[in-house]
């Protein structure tokens, strides 16, 4: 399946202050959703601001092998013409989703609620991710595993349903994958679906199956918890959908103008969605200065505009309750970490084993590469600062994962020493633009 391009490594040092304004790409888990609902759609689908990172058009290009007509009319512009709820073909070939975790497991979810078959793969590193977590409740609703890797991996070769059996499932760990996953099989479900989760996932697929005109109803269950009802077999209806910049991609621009010192940069149209705001949060307990410019609603989420200025950090304890609202920005707030003063104690990381690298162990090994003293202890990463230096100088194994790449090139704008990744390449998976827009803020450092 996808043929991994030869390694490409780049160095990044410490550049002069960042200034600016700069506005990331579209949000990843939501550009996934905008092609998936346009393809359970019957009608055309216009989508404005979609993150063109290579994760998300192995998604679009899985939605055309089932039915849809997907074009991109310009930069960010897509339309969907979907075929409808209970109509998807089966495709012909191999749906390859490359790196794309959130992209396969959603449509696991949606080929489990009809009655087609398909084969799903990707590359080395999805290889490497768990798919059971997905696969145990969508054979609850029916469908059946014909083939697949070792412990559950892809390729799998997935036979859907077309009676899909309405379930009440209350998940594992807090996942929005395995969440969104049973939600999207239910869809075609007699009946209503239920998922509950102990602590609340990011919510993205429940804000737009509601836009898109579904039934669905979300309340607390127990202290942080969650529990979704949907009823199945709605008729959805094409909505546009304006997709508002990814925090997860933000938050390496918030941490660049941070950490070099003079800066001073506003990160435009960021979500400030409660579910997705852990990262920002704890920056502020750190101390940094952070300010909201302007809030306002695009795509049916809540955005705001953030002045961030370069700032003395305190490190702190990152409870474990978190994680949901932050999973994609440990990496990163590791390395913040690493110039603050003090301790940071991040609790409760279990599920960065299971991304695109086992990240809990690779960050570790990359701060100590880079001088940082760091201890895993259970699932529980503790790093300890530098009080505004970080000595820097190592080679980061990146293992496939784009958000060590980045995570690690931001530090070296501000460490001591340069610092260098030994693959760029799986960059483009997620944020393709991410050299160029640093470049615009003044951190033309990269070689």
């Amino acid at each position: 399946m996808s043929h991994a391009l030869p390694p490409k490594p780049l160095t990044a040092r410490a550049c002069g202050p960042l200034q600016g304004r700069v506005r990331p790409p579209g949000d990843k888990s939501i550009s996934h959703r905008a092609f998936l609902l346009g393809l359970l759609s019957a009608g055309e689908t216009r989508i404005s601001g979609l993150l063109e990172g290579e994760d998300v058009l192995n998604t679009g290009r899985a939605c055309a092998q089932l039915g849809a007509r997907v074009e991109r009319v310009g930069d960010g512009q897509w339309t969907v013409r979907g075929v409808g709820l209970g109509a998807l073909l089966a495709p012909a070939e191999t749906l390859d989703f490359g790196n794309a975790g959130t992209g396969s497991r959603l449509m696991m979810g949606v080929v489990g609620g009809h009655g087609i078959t398909a084969r799903f793969d990707g590359d080395a590193s999805l290889r490497k991710r768990p798919m059971r977590r997905i696969l145990d409740p969508l054979a609850l609703m029916g469908a059946e595993v014909l083939e697949q890797g070792e412990g559950g991996r892809c390729p799998i070769l997935l036979k859907g349903t077309p009676d899909p059996a309405p379930i009440e499932y209350r998940t594992p760990v807090a996942s929005a994958q395995i969440k969104s996953a049973v939600l999207l099989a239910g869809l075609n479900a007699l009946g209503r679906t239920t998922v509950i989760e102990t602590e609340a996932s990011r919510d993205h697929t429940e804000k737009m199956l509601a836009y898109f005109g579904a039934t669905l109803t979300s309340e607390p269950f127990g202290e942080h918890g969650r529990k979704i009802a949907l009823e199945g077999r709605p008729e959805l209806t094409p909505k546009p959908i304006a997709v508002p910049a990814d925090p997860s991609s933000a938050a390496f621009l918030i941490a660049a103008a941070l950490l070099v010192e003079g800066s001073d940069v506003v990160v435009e149209g960021v979500m400030t969605n409660p579910l997705r705001n852990g990262f920002v949060a704890t920056l502020k307990e750190m101390g940094a200065d952070i300010e909201v410019l302007e809030t306002r609603e695009e795509g049916g989420e809540q955005v705001a505009d953030l002045r961030v200025r370069h700032s003395a950090l305190t490190g702190v304890v990152v409870p474990a309750d978190r994680a949901p609202a932050m999973i994609d920005e440990y990496i990163i707030l590791a390395v913040v970490a690493a110039f603050a003063k003090g301790v940071t104690h991040m609790n409760g990381l279990q599920e960065l084993r299971v991304k695109e690298s086992d990240r809990l162990a690779a960050t570790a090994a990359g701060l100590r590469a880079n001088g940082v003293a760091v201890v895993i202890e259970g699932d529980d990463l503790i790093v300890e600062g530098g009080a505004g230096a970080c000595p820097g100088g190592g080679l980061v194994e990146t293992h496939l994962d784009h958000r060590l790449a980045m995570s690690f090139l931001v530090m070296g704008l501000a460490a001591q020493k340069p610092v260098s990744v030994d693959d760029e390449t799986m960059i483009a998976t997620s944020f393709p633009t991410f050299k160029p827009l640093l470049a615009q803020l003044g951190a033309d450092c990269f070689s």
